[in-house]
């Protein structure tokens, strides 16, 4: 166990201690209320997640009726990713400083105007308007469900925040099979139009709800496996090495993830397994499609139990154990990939490991820089997904030359290696010094 101490921060009551949760320090906001919060921040990222996660259902469709272009048409997919993972800091300062319910209330407006907009485009920028308009409101409803997570729960941030991202990575799958018999049904339009408007008024009621537990002005310590000397602006906390380090090590993660997202398809009909079945404990499935629906599931597990442990050993020691985990997956991968049960399991492996970066690298933030702006340091530190969405194109330049997907996964295994060892060696010790003061 690793601590640093300074007579002010034990003047202060500051607890230093990196190792493990603060336990129940005086500035948790107790009772039934912040579990009230938590349910709602879930029930509105679980509304927003088909934004992503759906847009697949409604691709070929789009392709079959307007003729537009497939890469076209998925260029919109990128807008939004891009206008969601980069507002999400403006749109957390206005968390931070309006509160949650005004951001939640007008995003929701913006989720069902984004599919509206969807359903009656005749047109590729139209296609693109509706993108921004989802990326906004998607963004603004993240910036606003984790931040106050942060907030309210200071002592489990890790646990919290995870169980907020869940609802985005896993939020989809209730809504997979309705909307694509929609689709099948009525055509794309109708399943843009109908389920946009229950998504959008599901986060403008539960908006009106949201609430930011009372702060003091600020004043009150903060606490965690690591608890802020004080409370850091977003540009104080852009002014600090830790945070930076934070970053490469997001992107670092993000991209092996974010490359699985996109090209799990491509890839399993490179191994010609897009059509084999799988025998998994004596039972067969369709290799593909249990692929994805499993791993859907593994993503959002993931971020809640990784977030508890790292309340119980620590950010930095969590997430070395999972970046080599995810790293042992995509070294797997390129040496089993074209076997459809080793296929199955390792991809699982890889976005079970994956999935933690959406919990704990908030809560790091959160712990390191504090609560007061938690929303914006947050979003700031999100764009890391964002950067990471730029090096996607990337994987299919690699994939289709001569050194193909099985050099690619050894890439991905060497990026993830080398973000484990950043947390121990340069992560922890850089935070030690912040909450030192340091830095």
């Amino acid at each position: 166990m690793t601590t640093v101490t300074t007579d002010a921060s034990q003047q202060a009551g500051i607890r230093t201690d990196l190792s493990g949760p603060a336990g129940a320090p005086d500035d948790v906001p107790r009772g039934f209320a912040r579990w009230w919060q938590l349910i709602l921040g879930v029930v509105c990222m679980s509304m927003i997640a088909n934004l992503q996660y759906g847009w697949t259902l409604f691709v070929n469709p789009i392709e079959d009726k307007h003729h537009w272009g497939l890469p076209a048409i998925q260029v919109a997919f990128s807008i939004f990713v891009v206008v969601e993972t980069w507002l999400v800091p403006f749109e957390g300062y206005l968390v931070d400083h309006f509160g949650p319910q005004m951001v939640g209330v007008v995003s929701g407006v913006l989720v069902a105007a984004a599919w509206v907009i969807n359903a009656y485009a005749t047109s590729i920028p139209a296609l693109y308007v509706g993108a921004i308009v989802a990326g906004i409101g998607a963004g603004g409803v993240y910036g606003a469900c984790v931040g106050n997570a942060l907030k309210w729960f200071p002592d489990r941030r890790g646990f919290a925040a995870g169980i907020t991202a869940m609802g985005f990575g896993a939020g989809s799958a209730l809504t997979v099979y309705p909307i694509a018999n929609m689709i099948k049904a009525q055509g794309y339009e109708a399943a843009f139009l109908k389920f946009g408007i229950m998504q959008g008024a599901v986060v403008f009621l539960v908006g009106w709800f949201l609430r930011a537990p009372n702060l003091g002005g600020g004043s009150r310590r903060t606490s965690g496996p690591i608890a802020a000397v004080r409370e850091y602006t977003p540009l104080e906390m852009l002014r600090s090495p830790a945070f930076w380090v934070m970053y490469v090590m997001f992107v670092l993660t993000a991209t092996g993830g974010l490359i699985m997202t996109a090209q799990i398809k491509p890839i399993a009909q490179v191994f010609g397994i897009g059509d084999a079945n799988a025998v998994l404990l004596g039972l067969t499935v369709a290799a593909v499609p249990f692929t994805l629906s499993m791993n859907r599931i593994m993503n959002g597990v993931s971020r809640p139990f990784f977030g508890w442990l790292s309340d119980k050993f620590g950010r930095e020691e969590t997430m070395c154990a999972a970046f080599m985990l995810e790293a042992i997956g995509f070294y797997l991968m390129s040496r089993m990939a074209s076997h459809p049960a080793e296929f199955v399991v390792l991809t699982g492996i890889v976005f079970f490991a994956y999935g933690e970066i959406y919990s704990l690298f908030p809560a790091a933030c959160a712990d390191s820089y504090g609560r007061q702006y938690a929303s914006a340091n947050a979003g700031l530190l999100y764009t890391g997904k964002g950067a990471a969405s730029l090096l996607v194109p990337l994987s299919g330049i690699i994939a289709v030359s001569a050194a193909g997907w099985n050099t690619l996964f050894v890439i991905l295994a060497f990026m993830n290696v080398v973000a484990g060892a950043l947390a121990i060696v340069a992560m922890k010790p850089m935070r030690e010094r912040l909450i030192a003061g340091h830095e």
